[in-house]
């Protein structure tokens, strides 16, 4: 049985809850998840992961376990989730270290690469856009539309998104056969989003998302001038994030190796081992590649 040590520390005042397992003296691999879900979204990669790699997997503030300040106390942004993760990862002594994106873990993610592109070693995005052509229109066109015009009406069918309901949709979706998926995953992110106040941590990034988007031209040109290798694996029935947000990494990063699964948003959950072993060969080999180089 792998050992997963379950942490909580203190970063810039707020509590982080972090996953961590693997030996520290293995190349590091930092697993940033996506919304609705938390670092339990990767419960069973850690494991599979560990034999080989030392992971970390915190959880965004606002999402899981670490604190979630109201809106009132603490800056909802893109921005502020990235400088609280980057803080963590410095506490924990971590210079170099791969990633995986998932959803709102890609734009963390590129905000590390920018800030710190000498430390990035590799990145691996499941359903982690960082292109335009990615965006499916018929769920991202209420987004834009409170992003800019933030009313009780145009927020009304972002809240919709946050009942059980539309959470159990971003698992299920584009799954040929969803009872090989435990309900665990949604029940357990439904659960945390009835929190009191989450709602309006929840709209709070919906209205941010747009500065995402903007940042697009600038990871853009990070991965032609730093060349990370890079493994797109994606649920290709995904219809929040579609497969051409998979393809288009090719037109920076033309070595980038493309996985389109049969599965939907949250492959974890119907392809995890599929998943784990091309992340593992991905990182063996691309790790070699650098080291030659």
């Amino acid at each position: 049985m792998v050992a997963v040590h379950h942490h909580t520390t203190t970063v810039d005042g707020l509590e982080v809850f972090y996953r961590e397992a693997g030996n520290p003296a293995d190349p590091t691999i930092v697993l940033l998840h996506g919304t609705p879900s938390s670092s339990f979204m990767f419960r069973h990669l850690i494991p599979l992961l560990s034999k080989h790699f030392h992971v970390i997997a915190p959880d965004l503030i606002g999402f899981g376990y670490s604190s979630a300040p109201s809106v009132d106390n603490f800056d909802y942004t893109f921005d502020a989730l990235t400088a609280v993760t980057d803080h963590l990862l410095e506490q924990l002594g971590l210079d170099r270290y791969a990633i995986y994106t998932q959803d709102y873990g890609a734009p963390v993610g590129w905000r590390l690469a920018l800030s710190h592109p000498d430390r990035i070693t590799a990145i691996v995005t499941q359903n982690g856009n960082a292109y335009e052509e990615g965006f499916v229109d018929s769920f991202w066109a209420p987004l834009w539309t409170y992003a800019n015009n933030r009313t009780p009406e145009t927020a009304a069918p972002l809240r919709k998104a946050l009942e059980l309901d539309a959470v159990r949709w971003q698992y299920v979706h584009g799954v040929s056969d969803p009872t090989l998926l435990s309900p665990d995953a949604w029940i357990h992110d439904h659960a945390l989003l009835t929190r009191p106040g989450i709602d309006e941590i929840q709209l709070r990034l919906f209205a941010d998302y747009p500065t995402n988007v903007r940042l697009y031209p600038a990871v853009q040109r990070y991965f032609r001038d730093s060349r990370p290798p890079l493994l797109a694996v994606w649920g290709k029935n995904d219809e929040i994030f579609g497969p051409d947000g998979a393809r288009a990494f090719l037109r920076d990063l033309p070595d980038a190796e493309i996985h389109l699964l049969d599965g939907g948003h949250f492959l974890l959950e119907s392809h995890l081992d599929d998943v784990a072993t091309l992340i593992t060969t991905f990182l063996h080999r691309s790790s070699g590649a650098r080291h030659a180089a």
